[in-house]
């Protein structure tokens, strides 16, 4: 009865539009009130309790550095220098698209970040190249949900907090699959440009030496966040702190590109969303605690195993939940309902939590481009000024390659744990 209730109340609120952080608490205080003897105040005190990490500083942090780094110049700069190496191919621009979404990515952990920052660069430049709005605004869509896979990511941080996964390892483990995606992504694009006789682009036989040298310090900064946490030299969030230091001095002082306004915004808007994030983080704890109190999750999977002997078919089960759920929920909040329900049952078929927690994150991802939710679809809608249905329809080919790479890391571990044990 309590479970039905907790999920009913909390699944209502979400159609009304209630805000995730909000429909949480409200759905797990009724639920304890009415159905439980636990005191109501175990909500607060697990909400606050559940926020006071050291960890999560690094959410604040990676957002306002990739804010940063999209209006200080380092993503532009990214993008003309990935143009000498790959964008003479044919559909070259369509690979420069991927592969500054990778290499921003390795700044940002965030996905509509990624997607703000490298359409509103490659979406005109792709159109006045006469590769079609709709395919440049539907690849870059996709491309963007490598922000939240490749290192760092801010839905690691949030598994890692919540799952009590080590983040470090989740940071190492997300690289193999984001390149994996990112090649994927680029077959595609190279099949679907000869088809249509998109051509590279003229402007790559410029001087390497000048466009590394003026891109250097937009290089360098994936080598310090990653190199740093891999070396041990800092954390994960010492490392957040330090991309956004180097942000702003490099933004200031080299490129010239930031000024007192800009920054300003920029505080202002990661305010914002780490005020939504942290709402919904604090009672996504209250909301597993009591999960955990009334042992819901074991429930469940002793129900699931007992009735489904095949542990493929168990993953797949999985897979399709994530895949569905993350078409009306943002990635964020999916993870912090369904970790606490899902990773028993990952456990207890052998699967490692690192291992999951990456499965989990590139499932949500493909959310990000499919309706009702997608926002990196919204995103890009804002930067190109095409409709969501032709976006949609553009980005099929692509989601399809990340279904394909869903199936993959899903099944094949070594792509996401290969690299977490070399390390050991």
């Amino acid at each position: 009865m309590n479970v039905i209730m907790l999920f009913a109340i909390f699944f209502c609120l979400i159609m009304l539009s209630v805000p995730i952080g909000v429909a949480l608490g409200s759905a797990t205080a009724i639920t304890i009130i009415f159905t439980s003897t636990l005191d109501p105040v175990i909500l607060a005190q697990k909400a606050f309790t559940g926020l006071d990490s050291f960890t999560l500083l690094a959410i604040p942090f990676f957002m306002m550095a990739g804010n940063l780094m999209a209006l200080g110049g380092i993503a532009r700069r990214i993008v003309n220098f990935a143009d000498l190496f790959v964008g003479r191919f044919t559909g070259g621009l369509s690979y420069v698209t991927v592969v500054g979404c990778m290499f921003f990515a390795a700044i940002s952990g965030s996905g509509p970040a990624t997607v703000s920052a490298m359409g509103s660069i490659m979406i005109p430049e792709m159109d006045k190249r006469g590769y079609g709005r709709d395919f440049a605004t539907g690849l870059t869509a996709v491309a963007g949900t490598i922000g939240v896979i490749i290192p760092p990511s801010i839905p690691f941080v949030i598994y890692g907090v919540v799952s009590g996964a080590s983040v470090g390892s989740m940071f190492i483990a997300g690289i193999v699959p984001g390149l994996l995606i990112g090649i994927a992504l680029m077959i595609v694009c190279r099949i679907i440009s000869k088809k249509r006789g998109y051509k590279g682009s003229e402007n790559t036989k410029g001087n390497l030496l000048k466009a590394f040298l003026d891109s250097f310090w937009a290089l360098l900064a994936p080598i310090i966040i990653l190199g740093g946490i891999y070396t041990g030299l800092f954390t994960p969030t010492e490392a957040a702190v330090v991309a956004t230091v180097y942000s702003l001095i490099i933004g200031i002082f080299v490129y010239k590109e930031l000024n007192l306004e800009i920054i300003i915004n920029s505080l202002k808007e990661t305010a914002n969303m780490n005020g939504y994030t942290g709402l919904a983080l604090g009672f996504s704890m209250s909301f597993a605690s009591y999960l955990a109190i009334e042992r819901i999750p074991q429930q469940i999977a002793n129900s699931l195993l007992s009735s489904v002997n095949s542990t493929w078919l168990l993953i797949a089960l999985m897979m399709g939940v994530l895949l569905i759920v993350g078409c009306f929920i943002d990635n964020i909040s999916s993870c912090l309902i369904l970790t606490p329900v899902m990773l028993p049952i990952a456990t207890q078929i052998g699967i490692n939590p690192v291992h999951f927690g990456v499965m989990m994150t590139v499932a949500l991802a493909i959310g990000f481009v499919t309706p009702p939710y997608g926002v990196n679809l919204f995103v890009a809608a804002g930067v190109s000024n095409v409709k969501i249905e032709r976006i949609s329809k553009a980005a099929l080919p692509f989601l399809l390659a990340m279904f394909v790479c869903l199936i993959l890391v899903a099944y094949v571990e070594p792509i996401s744990m290969g690299l977490v044990q070399f390390m050991k």
